[in-house]
């Protein structure tokens, strides 16, 4: 899948994070039956300060984060738990990411993991989100947490809930 990653910040060179977005957002699209070529995703790999910018300027919140997406479209469910809409066909972008590198790597360090792995996982968490998945009901937040873990187990890695 095309994943166009924009790297502001140096340091994500310590990761090879072309290749980590490529293989997440394959085996999360994979995971829900659409094909991986069909799409295109753009990844914003910052720092702390300019996604707090960001999460002020479209969130009310300006404070880092650890991943940020914003969809192409809306697709989430109205029902709760239920499985959001498909993407529309005739558009292949599916939205952008923002990733800060210093709130991903203390989660990481903070949870024992290195930061491939959790990189790995926020990768598929926020295109889940790109194809409307979301956690703040209950019932949502227990299917996409379920496709988390099973997208992830899929590549070899540990369940992040678990």
């Amino acid at each position: 899948m095309p994943v166009d990653v924009i790297a502001e910040d140096d340091r994500w060179a310590a990761i090879p994070l072309e290749e980590i977005s490529e293989r997440a957002a394959s085996a999360t699209l994979e995971r829900l039956g659409l094909e991986p070529s069909a799409w295109e995703v753009a990844l914003l790999a910052c720092d702390d300060a300019r996604i707090a910018d960001l999460n002020g300027q479209f969130r009310g919140r300006a404070a880092p984060t650890n991943v940020l997406s914003w969809p192409s479209e809306e697709r989430g469910a109205a029902i709760p738990g239920e499985t959001p809409h498909a993407p529309d066909l005739t558009d292949p972008e599916l939205g952008d990411i923002a990733m800060a590198f210093e709130t991903c790597e203390r989660e990481a360090r903070e949870m024992g993991k290195d930061l491939p792995t959790h990189v790995t996982h926020l990768v598929v968490h926020g295109i889940l989100h790109l194809l409307g998945y979301d956690h703040v009901r209950d019932e949502d937040a227990a299917l996409m947490e379920g496709l988390e873990s099973e997208i992830l187990g899929k590549l070899g890695l540990p369940d992040p809930y678990g």
